[in-house]
């Protein structure tokens, strides 16, 4: 099945489809117009004497030196190679075409001055799979995201290396073998397809998307620990929280509610508590976890602007009113300085979800703390060390994601001669979301362990019908421990039942840029 898109026009959940299904898709042919009158105009622009930075000229601190009309071809096809220098481990194959996708959507914005048999081959090889081996490393995120794209480019023009069927091949060879022709690039053409941000916007989306589903599962997961600890739901009343009126605070405490509705546990300590309140870790995690979710939410609309629009240089815009048909213009679109702060932002989330979950567990493991429970959360202390190093797991984890949540966009370098004197590192910015994630995979999945292990310790009384059907999903891969075992296979369990959304199966929660509700009734 291809998905039609039109440039523009698309949405964050439409673009998660796509990344998650492998979707193929097409533009849209009202977009085919606009794109083939700014194509003619930088035709026009290529056989005339001024001089057009990309078109007859050429790059970065080179952009005095004058190009001649045969030579057009040439430059642009030693553009890709030149710029073909990344390095590290190859972006995974979903993100890979996520960044094809997105330069699809900016090139068909009719502003690039590309052909539209160049838009055609990408959207070819989406549907045959000819996916271009992108090195992760090598972008500053200015003058856009030249190394990766340049990988990508490489293969359009029988260069480069490519997967397809499931075997990494030389670039031509992908493209023959798919029934696809390697394209010559025209004027401008090359630098259409290696300026922009596609590179670190696919990156930063994935890590978004990746860090809503970890916020998701923080409120199954503090729920769960919520009860093990036999804590108090009172800072869950909607009262609160609609006095302070911060959305995802609000979101937060409703859904936990909403877990929490109907459990024995919380009812059987109404009465005869001595504590008089819980550690900030249970009373705080609506305003902590809805803090973050407000801070994703806030880098979804970023980035959804960031994946409609055009961000290469220079800029053709096309204008029938003008004697020209339009002009093209220098600016600096390419500059990934948006995408930087939203992945800052999103790193950010994540630590702080990682912080306040693993307070959770140390709380759940210390017998002083938990209400009760057996040190370690094991029926036979001293004998057995129980869930005590899953804890120091977590530990160290979570003060990794507290490191790598360092801003990357204050930091910045000269390149290419000082010509390119300020640049946004959008790219390590948005990559290192995917270890932060995984790591909070698993800070979570220890959180669910060692809830659930506390739940179990509380019966006869049972949690809530919701928190149990939890537990019972988590229980298929991950037994109750009774005694000591070799642990590491549970972690590794419950991490990926956290990142596939195992435990969030069936439950009511809140979802990435959800309309807020015009009131939310106690």
């Amino acid at each position: 099945m291809i998905k039609t898109l039109s440039p523009g026009k698309v949405t964050l959940a439409q673009l998660e489809t796509i990344w998650r299904d492998g979707t193929a898709v097409m533009l849209d042919k009202s977009a085919q117009p606009r794109v083939e009158a700014a194509a003619d105009l930088v035709r026009r622009a290529a056989m005339g004497d001024s001089a057009v930075y990309g078109v007859n000229t050429g790059f970065g601190k080179l952009a005095a030196v004058k190009i001649a009309g045969k030579d057009t071809e040439k430059l642009q096809q030693n553009l890709i190679l030149s710029h073909c220098c990344g390095v590290g481990e190859a972006l995974d194959i979903p993100t890979t075409r996520l960044m094809m996708v997105l330069k699809l959507l900016s090139l068909g914005r009719g502003a690039s001055g590309v052909a539209w048999g160049t838009i055609t081959l990408l959207q070819d090889m989406l549907a045959t799979g000819v996916t271009p081996v992108i090195p992760s490393k090598g972008s500053v995120g200015a003058s856009g995201d030249l190394a990766p794209l340049a990988h990508m480019a490489a293969v359009m023009i029988g260069a480069g290396e490519a997967v397809f069927e499931g075997e990494i091949m030389q670039g031509a060879d992908a493209l023959n073998r798919a029934g696809l022709a390697p394209i010559i690039l025209g004027p401008k053409e090359g630098l259409a397809l290696i300026n922009g941000t596609q590179f670190s916007t696919a990156c930063c989306l994935t890590g978004l998307w990746g860090a809503w589903g970890n916020a998701q599962g923080s409120l199954i997961t503090a729920s769960l620990s919520t009860d093990a600890i036999m804590g108090s739901t009172a800072p869950l009343l909607a009262e609160i929280h609609l006095l302070r009126g911060q959305q995802g605070q609000i979101l937060a405490a409703q859904t936990q509610r909403a877990l929490l509705k109907g459990s024995q546990i919380r009812e059987s300590h109404r009465e005869d508590d001595s504590r008089v309140q819980d550690p900030y870790c249970i009373r705080c995690q609506p305003q902590v976890s809805g803090a973050a979710m407000d801070l994703l939410n806030a880098a979804a609309r970023t980035l959804e602007i960031e994946a409609n629009a055009v961000t290469d240089n220079p800029l053709v815009l096309v204008d029938p009113t003008h004697p020209d048909g339009g002009c093209i213009v220098s600016g600096g679109n390419f500059h990934a300085e948006p995408v930087a702060f939203a992945a800052d932002q999103i790193a950010l989330a994540i630590a702080e979800i990682g912080s306040i979950s693993q307070r959770r567990v140390a709380l759940m493991v210390d017998p002083n703390l938990s209400h009760d429970l057996p040190p370690f959360l094991t029926p036979d202390p001293g004998l057995n060390s129980g869930l005590m190093i899953a804890e120091v797991t977590a530990a160290a984890l979570m003060s990794e994601n507290k490191h790598l949540a360092n801003p990357c966009s204050t930091d910045s370098t000269p390149t290419s001669a000082n010509q390119e004197d300020h640049v946004s590192m959008a790219a390590h910015a948005a990559r290192r979301l995917g270890q932060m994630n995984e790591n909070l995979n698993t800070i979570l999945g220890v959180e669910a362990i060692c809830a659930a292990q506390g739940i179990d310790f509380r019966a006869p009384i049972k949690t809530s019908s919701p928190l149990q059907k939890v537990i019972k999903t988590l229980r298929k891969r991950v037994p109750k421990l009774e005694k000591d075992r070799y642990l590491a296979p549970d972690l590794a369990a419950a991490s990926d039942m956290i990142r596939a959304g195992d435990l969030l199966a069936g439950l009511k929660l809140p979802d990435l840029q959800q309309a807020p509700p015009p009131e939310i009734q106690p």
